[in-house]
């Protein structure tokens, strides 16, 4: 019997497959006393060669799948395992205790991990306790006789499911085999959504139950366009999700035929459709969906991907190959936004109560200890800039203080540069990310000292109403069109056009088929959204009249008290 149930469709698509389950098993286990020490030292060495065997396995995937450079990481786990001083120990402690390999395994690597951890003054040996979990959790696996989930290795067509995707686990999917996620947890706006969407792969979140109602090996039938997802679905019920996807797949087709099309509305006005990307190999995304400019150069990948502070060349070769690869379009490239749930392992934060209102971004940046970071960051990109059409754009900015100081940095490290002998571009746009309520209140004041303004509504949104966007039980509060949320907006971009200035939009609501109409009619001059969105906005605006929708966004501004009556009033001027 068929069993539906309904989450946030947070990438479009429709896909009918066999579910695999991303789930960590149960690794508990009782200490016990033993008699025969040599058994448990041979199932020992049963478990380490097992694992040996699927890390080098695991490793030759993710060199191929992600690259060599990528896949070193294994190599580290693969010498924990060949370690004849942790091996030896967890055998004496075998045979000194009489206890079973669980038991010792635990104990010794506990120690290491511990031990290691301690080092708060030398990243790269903390690292190697997170090494010597993740490998002391697969030796016990084997242990157990339980077999850990493992999405790069996956090798027939499924959809995953899972409590939640990690942006690692969403990384890892082979768009080849995995058709579609879902989760029990999460939102639109969630990293391993966004993900989805930039790999094109079905995804529906935030079903609360899925783990719950599904068995490896169950047929799902997954509609990420409508949220819908059917457990064990009848004839019927897959004749029509296949019908749904067909359809979806000629609408698709339809979309790519504008891939080199200009994007105007349908009385003739052009509007900027930018793409975002967190790294430069993103730029083929932009380029095949007919990106305009980038809007969005996340920087933060950089740090993340990096064992320890990006240097300034390599920073400078990054930058370099994105402004080069757009050949002269804008390309908007956003300062460090580390913090909130973005951690680096050598950077190490305070624990805070909320992180997401804590230290982060530009408050690190602005900082005695991110100073010497932040300029040289500012040196990478001011070098950069001679190779293409940079704007440079601070995030977390509250006040105008904090602005003033992030372009006094900019200032004097271009003044230096210039000293030096070095070329840098005089047309260097440099604006904020509006995100902060505060700062969209004071958007006018803001104006006069900008070039321009992009709004991360992702962040906007959450801080305006109050509700964690991760959080499903306040995900009702995530509102992209309520009222509040759509004053504080018009009142950023009317703030700009007084001045002379444009604004931009980069968060998820730019490429939200719903806000569109609304973001167009109150003037947004550019929409920077998941490249793999581009073509399927490009559509929409050229069936919009830009007279037409601006008195949908006056009616949604003044006549409007819920978001439930802007999306109806939407629909009707749309329809």
């Amino acid at each position: 019997m068929s069993d539906m149930l309904k989450g946030i469709a947070a990438s479009d698509g429709v896909a009918i497959a066999k579910a695999y389950l991303l789930v960590q098993p149960d690794l508990s286990f009782d200490k016990k006393s033993v008699d025969d020490v040599s058994a448990e030292e041979s199932r020992l060495d049963d478990a380490l060669a097992k694992s040996t065997t699927e890390l080098q396995a695991i490793r030759e995937k993710a060199a191929q799948s992600l690259g060599e450079e990528e896949a070193q990481v294994f190599d580290a786990h693969l010498m924990v395992l060949s370690d004849p001083e942790m091996i030896g120990q967890i055998k004496q402690n075998i045979q000194d205790n009489k206890v079973n390999a669980e038991a010792a395994l635990k104990e010794v690597t506990d120690m290491y991990i511990g031990m290691f951890e301690a080092m708060d003054d030398n990243a790269y040996m903390q690292e190697r306790a997170a090494d010597i979990r993740d490998v002391a959790k697969r030796i016990l696996a084997h242990l157990l006789g339980v077999t850990l989930p493992n999405p790069s290795m996956i090798n027939e067509e499924v959809v995953v499911v899972a409590h939640d995707l990690t942006p690692s686990d969403t990384a890892q999917l082979d768009r080849t085999y995995v058709k579609a996620f879902v989760t029990d947890i999460g939102g639109r706006t969630s990293h391993s959504a966004i993900m989805a969407r930039s790999l094109e792969i079905p995804a529906i979140v935030g079903t609360k139950e899925i783990t719950s109602k599904v068995k490896e090996g169950d047929i799902l039938a997954v509609n990420g366009i409508d949220g819908d997802v059917i457990v064990h679905p009848t004839d019927a019920e897959k004749a029509d999700f296949e019908a749904k996807g067909k359809a979806y797949a000629d609408l698709k087709a339809e979309w790519d035929k504008l891939k080199h099309a200009e994007t105007v509305t349908a009385d003739g006005k052009h509007i900027e459709l930018a793409a975002n990307i967190g790294t430069p190999k993103d730029l083929e995304g932009v380029h095949n969906n007919g990106g305009e400019a980038v809007g969005l150069y996340r920087t933060e990948f950089l740090y993340m991907d990096s064992p320890d502070f990006p240097t300034e060349e390599d920073q400078y070769q990054a930058y370099k190959a994105v402004l080069e690869g757009m050949d002269g379009k804008p390309v908007v490239v956003r300062t460090m936004d580390i913090g909130g749930d973005k951690e680096l392992p050598y950077l190490q934060l305070p624990h805070e109560m909320n992180p997401f209102l804590g230290y982060r971004a530009l408050r690190i940046s602005l900082s005695e200890r991110g100073d010497e970071m932040f300029r040289t960051q500012m040196r990478a990109l001011l070098r950069a800039s001679v190779h293409g059409n940079l704007r440079i754009m601070f995030p977390m900015v509250a006040t105008l203080k904090e602005f003033r100081a992030a372009k006094k940095i900019f200032d004097e490290e271009k003044a230096k540069l210039v000293s030096e002998g070095t070329s840098v571009s005089d047309t260097i746009q440099v604006g904020i990310m509006i995100e902060i309520p505060a700062a969209a209140v004071i958007a006018d004041k803001f104006a006069k000292e900008v070039d321009f303004f992009s709004i991360g509504t992702n962040d906007l949104i959450q801080y305006t109403m109050a509700a964690d966007r991760m959080n499903e039980r306040v995900s009702y509060l995530y509102q992209p069109y309520n009222p509040s949320i759509l004053r504080l907006i018009k009142n950023v971009i009317d703030a700009s056009h007084a001045e002379g200035k444009w604004t931009g939009m980069c968060g998820e609501m730019a490429g939200d088929q719903t806000a569109v109409p609304l973001l167009v009619g109150m003037g947004l001059d550019e929409f920077s959204m998941s490249a793999t969105s581009i073509l399927k906005t490009r559509s929409l605006m050229k069936r919009l009249d830009t007279k037409k929708m601006t008195e949908l966004a006056d009616r949604a501004l003044n006549d409007c008290d819920t978001m439930e009556e802007v999306m109806e009033l939407v629909e009707e001027f749309t329809k």
